[in-house]
């Protein structure tokens, strides 16, 4: 009963989340929409699920866990997790891309909470790994935790990344693969193919488990296992989800990553959520 009221918990704030989405989209159309809604429940479960080690009163503090969103774009759903555990004002939401926010379309390293600049794609896992050395040679036990897009994965940086951290035996490196099988113009397996995905890591020494990336008690018994692995192979979660997830227009358009919504539709379907 105690894990069932927990999952209902995290399902409440998933929606939450995604309703705030949603209503920051309305306001700032050139936001990334489709991405970001489908790594709502991969923010929700790291955050509110506990398991990134974090303290919003004390942004560098010293044994939290590093969270590096390398698919940039899609961290549009992260704004309201970090307003609402106090990382900065809620108010602050109501101004994504206006003049004098700090809350850009990218997210910047100026927005409290996130760790790093990361609008260009295929460089988060890269200085994820050097975090992690870093920590390993100080004896610390922080987890790095870094946030990839399937379509990310095109990027020849990541791949020297994924070959240095199995190399290195980084096991408190811990990345999650939104693989939401749509990158900018089509889905995946019409441009490349990235399966078999798992095979892939695997190859280089990573420990890798795959599991649906909206179902709550999958993401968190994985995740929770995983952070508490040290066996010597950086980690891998393969979370299969879906691009556009609660928007049904965006849901089955491979043209997805670059359609926006009009007020008149964000209105209906967060009426339509609730």
């Amino acid at each position: 009963m105690k894990s069932k009221k927990i999952y209902d918990f995290l399902d409440r704030k998933a929606l939450w989340v995604r309703r705030e989405t949603l209503k920051i989209h309305k306001t700032a159309p050139e936001t990334r929409l489709a991405s970001s809604l489908s790594a709502v429940e991969i923010f929700t479960v790291l955050y509110y699920g506990k398991i990134v080690r974090f303290n919003s009163r004390d942004i560098k503090w010293e044994k939290r866990d590093r969270f590096i969103i390398s698919k940039g774009h899609g961290a549009i759903s992260f704004y309201p997790v970090l307003a609402d555990l106090g990382y900065f004002p809620k108010e602050e939401l109501g101004g994504v891309c206006k003049a004098g926010s700090i809350l850009g379309g990218i997210p910047d390293a100026i927005i409290p909470g996130f760790e790093t600049i990361n609008g260009s794609l295929g460089h988060g896992l890269g200085v994820a790994c050097g975090i992690s050395l870093a920590l390993k040679r100080k004896k610390r036990n922080e987890k790095v935790f870094v946030l990839l897009g399937d379509g990310e994965l095109y990027e020849g940086s990541v791949w020297e990344a994924v070959m240095f951290a199995g190399e290195h035996n980084l096991d408190n490196l811990i990345v999650i693969i939104d693989n939401n099988k749509i990158c900018m113009l089509d889905y995946c397996r019409n441009i490349l193919d990235l399966e078999p995905l798992g095979e892939k890591f695997k190859v280089f020494k990573w420990e890798v488990e795959r599991v649906n990336g909206h179902q709550m008690d999958k993401l968190h018994t994985s995740l929770k296992r995983l952070k508490a692995k040290n066996n010597g192979k950086p980690k891998l979660l393969i979370a299969d989800t879906v691009k556009g997830k609660g928007v049904r227009r965006l849901e089955t358009d491979p043209l997805c990553h670059i359609k926006n919504l009009s007020p008149e539709e964000v209105d209906t379907i967060i009426s339509e959520l609730e």
